[in-house]
């Protein structure tokens, strides 16, 4: 994974664009996802696969219903709440959703990013591809997180086990409930 630099692909035949960061005005928690999978580039909205489990996730977490909201509603309770989303691919190439599939990679430009978040402290990363990057995180002082992809592609876990996990982000003060 490419963290940091420009994160400006070049432009070519194939080559898939992610989607725009979701920030409010001082996010203390950034979560990173990997790249967004085929439902959500076309419907250009974060984890839009109806079996993705990411918004039930989050809405347990704050102890919203974010699932029954409109998406917009959804993003502006994250920014609400102090929290960032993004990925941390903004460009590649890949057939289909899978992670494996992800060639040609092109990181996002987190220099520029968090420059102009001075009070965020933690990062959740959704994933293990996204983890990767985990080590460029914590080396600029962030607090980390490895979490359980919310995928649904990643079903080793119960949705329960899952949810269990994330509530670390809210017992570490990271999101209030």
């Amino acid at each position: 994974m490419i963290v940091g630099g420009s994160g400006r692909a070049a432009a070519g035949p194939g080559l898939l664009r992610g989607l725009a960061p979701v920030l409010g005005a001082a996010p203390r928690l950034l979560i990173l996802g990997s790249f967004p999978g085929e439902v959500s580039l076309s419907q250009a909205r974060y984890y839009a696969h109806p079996r993705n489990q990411f918004w039930p996730i989050l809405g347990g977490l704050l102890g919203e219903p974010l699932p029954e909201l409109d998406y917009e509603a959804r993003l502006e309770r994250l920014r609400v709440r102090r929290v960032a989303l993004w990925d941390v691919l903004g460009a590649c190439r890949r057939t289909g959703s899978l992670d494996a599939a992800i060639r040609d990679a092109h990181g996002n430009d987190f220099d520029a990013l968090l420059a102009g978040l001075p009070g965020l402290g933690a990062v959740a990363f959704n994933g293990a591809t996204a983890a990767r990057s985990e080590p460029a995180f914590a080396a600029r002082g962030l607090v980390t997180y490895r979490m359980p992809s919310t995928s649904p592609a990643h079903a080793a876990l119960s949705f329960e086990a899952k949810l269990e996990r994330w509530m670390a982000l809210r017992t570490d003060g990271w999101i209030a409930a």
